[in-house]
């Protein structure tokens, strides 16, 4: 991100500055005064503390706070100088989660403190204003992001497969981050050379707390950070959404906005599979088009906005749809339950994983099932191989075409025109360094446990005539599996390839619900549905329509019996 040092010690100017610290008039500042209460604070006292939960906003009405970003390594980076009229805080203050930076007083400070639920309110009753707000919060975090600076620093090498998992996972979920290869930077060298981890103890990753972590899993890093909110366990929502895609999201942002009290739970980040997209530009509104992760990171924002409570990563492993007090629990993977007066099914589906020789020994070393910019880095100037023909498969053909010397793809068919938007096959077509393999599927790989795959083999599916190729990187795009073993058990029905049967004939007492599935109170929306249409605009367009569903079910749920 370019920047230069402004007048002003301590602070950087960023692009559109002026949006992303704007100054309040003290008309604005009596609007928000009744959200909100006065508090003092003493010459270096601290506001808020990275890593640990930000008490919300702050509106500054005399006095400076001087707010900085650092790492775990102890380096320190200025990031803003707030003075009176201004505000300290981010996205993150929305839900009441961590904070991502410092803040400290500057000589005697007094500061109306507007606490998460408060700051919710604001926005919403303040339409104007709470815009001017909103935007400034949501550019915040993008700076943060793109300071490379602050938040978990990553020490190991750029194209290791664990490396790749997990900056993945950082950048799916807007987390900053960055990261330093020890064989060129000192301070990585020393703590490399302090801890001693063995190769598969890499990457190592330091907290902002100091505290390093050896290789680890997404949510043993996700809990070192405080990524995840805070859960009360004696709360009944009146609906849990399991899955952060296009339609949980959707059905979050509409059910909230409309009063009700929901929790959205996703075992890896929002945006699901959309948010991996390259380019969406077939969606309504969006002429020019937008990457998957822009769009669903404005629904995930926008579903904070309203009060609903984000857990991720928080995976979903069983569904109690039978207890006596009317209500639904589900177990999360670290043991909690969470309890519901209702359940949205908006898990989506996962990447098929075709039967091809060897291709559980090259999963993240070499083959991948998505494409962002964290892997097209690997593919500069090399020539890949992406297998599929559907839109996925096309926007991450072009998008690769960007990066890798050529793409070649490769489809089991004789054609594009059966599965794929003519929008993308006129831009496949167009495009000089894609490919068109047609007729032709890959049967095995090959490489090295240390480097990778080196080598794959096609098969014709005319002559059955096999060619091996040498290729580093394949990506796979070839449909995907609903991901709905943790209803097992619980009665909803699904169909014989595990999608879930919504709006089926049943023996009730009550009309069904548009979008219910079998067990009352059990609705399923998006990709996850059996018959739905496997698109962005229709998974939106399910949670949205859903929304209506639940409000009838649970009016109906109240009504006493007579």
């Amino acid at each position: 991100m370019s920047e230069v040092l402004d007048a002003k010690p301590g602070t950087r100017v960023y692009p559109r500055h002026d949006q992303t610290f704007p100054v309040l008039t003290a008309a604005e500042i009596d609007r928000i005064r009744r959200f909100g209460e006065v508090k003092h604070y003493a010459d270096g006292e601290r506001l808020f503390e990275t890593g640990k939960i930000g008490p919300g906003m702050f509106v500054i009405l005399s006095g400076h706070v001087c707010v900085t970003q650092r790492d775990g390594l102890g380096h320190v980076s200025p990031v803003a100088d707030h003075g009176p009229g201004e505000f300290s805080a981010e996205i993150a203050q929305l839900s009441g989660r961590v904070a991502l930076v410092d803040g400290t007083a500057e000589g005697e400070v007094e500061a109306l403190l507007i606490a998460p639920d408060r700051l919710r309110a604001l926005l919403v009753a303040e339409a104007d204003l709470g815009e001017r707000i909103m935007r400034a919060l949501i550019l915040r975090r993008v700076n943060l992001i793109q300071g490379g600076v602050g938040g978990p620093v990553l020490i190991g090498a750029e194209q290791s497969p664990d490396m790749v998992r997990i900056m993945g996972f950082l950048t799916r979920n807007g987390w900053p981050h960055h990261r330093l290869d020890p064989r060129s930077d000192h301070d990585a060298a020393d703590i490399v050379a302090r801890y001693s981890p063995s190769p598969h103890e890499l990457p190592l990753v330091v907290a902002p707390d100091g505290t390093v972590l050896r290789n680890p899993l997404e949510g043993d890093l996700a809990r070192a950070l405080g990524m995840n909110g805070r859960l009360s366990a004696d709360k009944i929502y009146d609906v849990v959404i399991v899955g952060c895609g296009p339609a949980g999201l959707s059905t979050a942002v509409y059910a909230a906005s409309e009063g009700l009290s929901v929790a959205v739970c996703d075992q890896r980040a929002f945006g699901g599979q959309a948010g991996a997209s390259a380019r969406i530009e077939n969606y309504l509104g969006f002429p020019t088009g937008i990457t998957g992760h822009a769009l669903t990171a404005r629904a995930f924002n926008q579903a904070q906005k309203f009060g609903a409570d984000m857990l991720i990563p928080v995976e979903v492993k069983a569904l109690e749809c039978g207890r006596n007090d009317g209500t639904f629990e589900l177990t999360l993977d670290d043991g909690a339950a969470l309890r519901s007066r209702a359940v949205v099914i908006a898990s989506g589906a996962r990447y098929r994983r075709p039967g091809i020789q060897n291709l559980a020994a090259f999963e993240g070393r070499g083959v991948y099932y998505w494409a962002s910019p964290i892997e097209a880095r690997l593919c500069k100037d090399q020539d890949v191989v992406l297998v599929g023909g559907g839109n996925s498969a096309g926007q991450a053909a072009v998008f690769l075409s960007t990066h890798a010397r050529r793409v070649h793809m490769v489809i089991r068919g004789g054609g594009l025109a059966a599965s794929m938007s003519r929008y993308l096959i006129e831009r496949i077509e167009s495009t000089p360094n894609i490919e068109l393999v047609f007729n032709t599927e890959i049967v095995a790989l090959g490489g090295t446990e240390d480097g990778g795959l080196d080598t794959i083999t096609l098969r014709s599916r005319l002559s059955g005539e096999d060619t091996p190729m040498a290729v580093r990187n394949l990506f796979l795009f070839v449909g995907a599996d609903p991901a709905t073993g943790w209803l097992d058990g619980c009665g909803v029905n699904r169909d014989r390839d595990g999608f879930v049967v919504t709006a089926a004939a049943a023996d009730r007492a009550r009309a069904i619900q548009p979008l219910e599935t079998t067990v009352p109170g059990v609705f399923a929306v998006g990709d996850v549905r059996s018959g739905s249409v496997k698109r962005v605009g229709g998974a939106i367009g399910e949670g949205a329509q859903v929304v209506a569903a639940l409000h009838a079910y649970l009016a109906d749920e109240l009504k006493p019996v007579k």
